[in-house]
């Protein structure tokens, strides 16, 4: 056990897998933590003894089931291996740490999934700023941004990264800022300096600056950024030349969606987990790069109308010339991961079968630049036009390997004929064996009479000739006895040794010569990354597009016009999910929204639970980023200007693990809407106010309306609501609408009609949703006594003080008029001289007269 404690010493917080002739075996903690997880044997070791300690392993064949298994559940996993064949060692095998794979740093494919990225984050504490960085090592994708907390915390739910790397002292502050759901490594302090970050980073990438990469001023990303490049050598990952840049996370090239926004809109992910997100009703794209570049479009959507235009026109192009894009889609399916391939080329992890994948990758590539430069589409003519034929590297590939070469080069028979003379002459000692054999064995049995002789091979004695016990009085004397079994007698011949030794050599230098050719052209075809990855990107974005045009055909979405407005109408959208879900031969209810800044910016929507409220103001959502990610949308048709900033308040959420109530939740996100709105926000708030008592409830959600509809900024605002109290609220304020959730009262039941109509409503038909839900027949009637009672007493009192109070506010906004305070400013404003007065002189006025309103 001194060479496994030596070595687990080097690595206390990872789980060793430690080699042991056919197995991998882990011990002490290690081997309690993997037996539970792997759900394999615990057993001890020296039993009883003062070096007792639990033992679990697994034959080393199954390190691809095992693997993912330990490191999903979070563990990061020291693989340490034989260095050295134990046949050529007298003493204790050489052995050590091979690959370190964590959550966030991984190449093995049973561990990643094809159509998600395996982003490993790093996040740096600056004194006013945060700095934070991304890589997938597993595709060479690389990234930093920097910003305030709010800003890192919507990117840490974006690129949900498997692993989080913190600098030991800033521990707590994370756990506190963002949660822990993140699987966190803690880096020391000193890892996360300006100085050897910008050294390691120039040094990997072998420029002097950071300028080219348009980086240089991000230094809280640039720390934050070094520290992953750090963490990839402590990993045993020093082979990383396919990380080929680092880009920017442009914050002003994206729609801004906090967290609370993409986890109500259930993007791609749900606290359901038998939910259907928006991805997956959207995905078709055919290609791991593409599924992964949609899911990064989903979570980026454009501000850059000219941008979002170019989309359209792609989609448009494809939706009307259907063959183009069958063709298209036809090479995309035989496109294999080619960022994953390329990633496993520069580490030298790549099997033989893998870079035939690579060639017949790159061979469909060839006609999709053809169809992209033929098209009339000039977005698609650009992607042509930037496809890399890479024909050398095609050539060389296919006169190099056999096209079905193995999935190891262990196997054999990876190389083809005609590469190296050598090879071919060793092959033809190897594999011509048995005509050899043959010979021999007719020989023997005419020169000897013993007509029934065979010769064969076993792992003891090697190759051999097998007589049975009625002919052995034939044997020669030459022949040396090795076996006797119940019916035969096994003999070996000196030229059946040579023959073995030499076809036995001939195996192993095969193996070699194998190998080294092998790496020869991995290497080679390492320098052929950069053109290989960006044919990558393309397909990636060809696929994402031609996904965009198959969803449109498959669902009836139609091309949104983006112009330079603040408007949003939208006629007879949809919600792209509940559509999809809808029974069979069930139409979808459409419905129209318009808003803008003059004269409908704020929608009130009343109507009871279950009446469809909360879909119509996600569906408006989903709409509008569609259209920004460059998708058509599911609509009658849609005109908008571009929208910067999503938010939506829709559904009660507790965070009672952080020790906040459902209200508690509700007023912190609805507070960070209200900081953070823009003239070109959407802002979707559903049922504010529901999470305390009626009253209160009431005020806050007017308090909330009028807020937005008086803020200069004048966001665009879906204003959902069971307290239909607030419809009086379009008569005190010009730019509210109201609107409700259709509902027919048919005798004592109610029919939800789901369209959404002018006017508000009078009822939040609470009672008769319990009264669906199956609630007894007492408690409803009970229900409905008490209601006509408070509505009596209680309701028109209390309403009619909010909109005294609202006209109040409304009339004496600043001052009264007869305020003897006020005359006393106005006087003090009006005996200034503007031409005359210095810069401090009106700092020093304005001043006073601050004062002077203290007082």
């Amino acid at each position: 056990m001194k060479q496994y404690n030596s070595i687990k010493a080097k690595y206390p917080d990872a789980c060793l897998l430690f080699r042991v002739g056919d197995f991998y075996e882990t011990f002490g903690e290690d081997a309690i933590r993997a037996a539970g997880i792997l759900g394999i044997v615990l057993t001890k070791r020296g039993n009883g003894s003062e070096t007792e300690t639990a033992l679990a392993g697994f034959p080393h064949h199954s390190l691809n089931t095992y693997l993912p298994k330990l490191v999903k559940a979070g563990l990061r996993v020291a693989i340490c291996d034989q260095l050295e064949d134990p046949k050529m060692t007298k003493t204790i095998v050489k052995r050590g740490v091979t690959e370190l794979v964590t959550p966030g740093v991984s190449l093995n494919d049973e561990v990643l999934q094809s159509k998600s990225n395996n982003f490993l984050a790093s996040v740096y504490f600056g004194r006013k700023t945060l700095g934070i960085s991304f890589l997938d090592v597993s595709t060479g994708e690389f990234l930093t941004a920097q910003g305030n907390e709010e800003y890192i915390d919507k990117l840490l739910q974006n690129f949900s990264p498997s692993e989080v790397l913190v600098p030991k002292a800033e521990k707590n502050n994370f756990r506190d800022t963002f949660g822990d759901d993140y699987h966190v490594f803690y880096l020391e302090d000193w890892v996360y300096k300006e100085d050897y970050a910008f050294e390691s980073l120039t040094t990997h990438f072998g420029t002097n600056s950071l300028k080219g990469f348009g980086v240089d001023e991000l230094p809280e990303g640039v720390i934050a950024s070094g520290a992953v490049l750090y963490y990839l050598g402590e990993t045993q990952h020093n082979k990383v030349q396919h990380i080929t840049a680092i880009q920017r996370i442009a914050e002003d090239a994206y729609v801004w969606m906090d967290r609370f926004t993409i986890r109500n809109l259930e993007l791609y992910q749900s606290n359901n987990p038998n939910a259907v997100t928006l991805l997956d009703v959207i995905d078709r794209t055919l290609s791991p790069m593409g599924g992964r570049l949609l899911k990064r479009w989903l979570a980026l959507p454009l501000k850059d109308a000219h941008k979002i235009r170019s989309r359209h026109q792609v989609v448009s192009y494809l939706t009307e010339n259907k063959n183009v894009l069958q063709k298209i889609q036809q090479q995309v399916k035989q496109i294999s991961d080619l960022e994953r391939l390329i990633s496993k080329i520069a580490t030298g992890k790549v099997s033989p079968r893998e870079v035939i994948y690579l060639k017949d990758s790159l061979d469909a590539i060839v006609p999709v630049k053809h169809l992209a430069l033929e098209s009339k589409n000039d977005a698609l003519k650009a992607i042509g036009d930037s496809l890399h034929g890479c024909d050398l590297l095609r050539e060389k590939i296919k006169e190099t390997l056999n096209p079905d070469a193995p999935v190891s080069i262990a196997k054999g028979n990876a190389i083809a004929k005609g590469i190296s003379e050598e090879l071919d002459e060793l092959r033809r000692i190897a594999y011509s064996g048995k005509e050899f054999l043959d010979g021999i064995e007719k020989r023997e049995a005419e020169r000897t009479g013993i007509t029934s002789l065979k010769i064969a091979f076993n792992n003891v004695f090697g190759y051999y000739i097998e007589v049975r016990n009625t002919h052995k009085d034939k044997v020669p004397a030459e022949w040396i006895r090795k076996q006797t079994l119940v019916n035969a007698e096994r003999y070996i011949t000196e030229e059946l040794k040579e023959y073995e030794t030499k076809i036995l050599s001939a195996e192993e230098k095969i193996q070699q010569i194998e190998t080294r050719l092998f790496e020869q052209l991995v290497v080679w075809i390492g320098t052929y990354i950069k053109p290989v990855q960006l044919n990558a990107g393309l397909i990636a974005q060809v696929d994402c597009l031609a996904s965009f045009a198959q969803l449109a055909l498959d669902n009836k979405y139609i091309c949104p016009e983006i112009d330079d407005s603040f408007e949003l109408d939208i006629k007879d959208g949809r919600h792209p999910v509940i559509e999809k879900q809808l029974p069979v031969g069930t139409p979808y209810i459409t419905n129209d929204v318009y808003l803008d800044r003059e004269q409908q910016q704020i929608i009130m929507i009343t109507g009871p639970n279950m009446s469809g409220k909360s879909a119509i103001l996600r569906q408006t959502a989903l709409i509008v980023l569609l259209a920004q990610m460059g998708s058509f949308v599911p609509a009658g048709s849609v005109r908008m200007g571009v929208v910067d900033k999503i938010f939506t308040r829709v559904g009660a959420s507790d965070n009672i693990s952080m020790g906040e109530s459902t209200f508690m939740v509700e007023m912190n996100e609805t507070a960070s809407i209200l900081n953070n709105i823009s003239d070109r926000s959407l802002i979707l708030l559903d049922e504010i106010g529901r999470g305390t008592s009626t009253y209160d409830g009431i005020s806050i959600a007017w308090a909330i309306a009028e807020f937005l509809h008086e803020h200069p900024a004048q966001p665009k605002t879906l204003f959902a609501t069971h307290y239909h109290e607030l419809n009086d609220m379009q008569d005190i304020f010009a730019r509210i609408q109201n609107y409700n959730v259709s509902v027919k009262e048919l005798k004592d039941t109610v029919l939800f009609i789901r369209k959404l109509v002018k006017g508000g409503s009078a009822h939040s038909f609470g009672i008769h949703v319990a009264k669906m839900a199956g609630m007894p027949q007492t408690v409803v009637q009970k229900a409905q006594k008490m209601l006509k009672k408070l509505e009596k007493n209680h309701s028109g009192e209390a309403l009619a003080n909010i909109k005294a109070s609202a006209k109040e506010e409304m009339q004496l906004s600043f001052f009264n008029l007869d305020d003897p305070l006020l005359e006393e400013i106005k006087e003090e404003i009006i005996n200034i001289d503007i031409n005359t007065l210095t810069p401090v002189e009106a700092l020093m006025k304005l001043n006073e007269i601050k004062r002077m309103l203290a007082r």
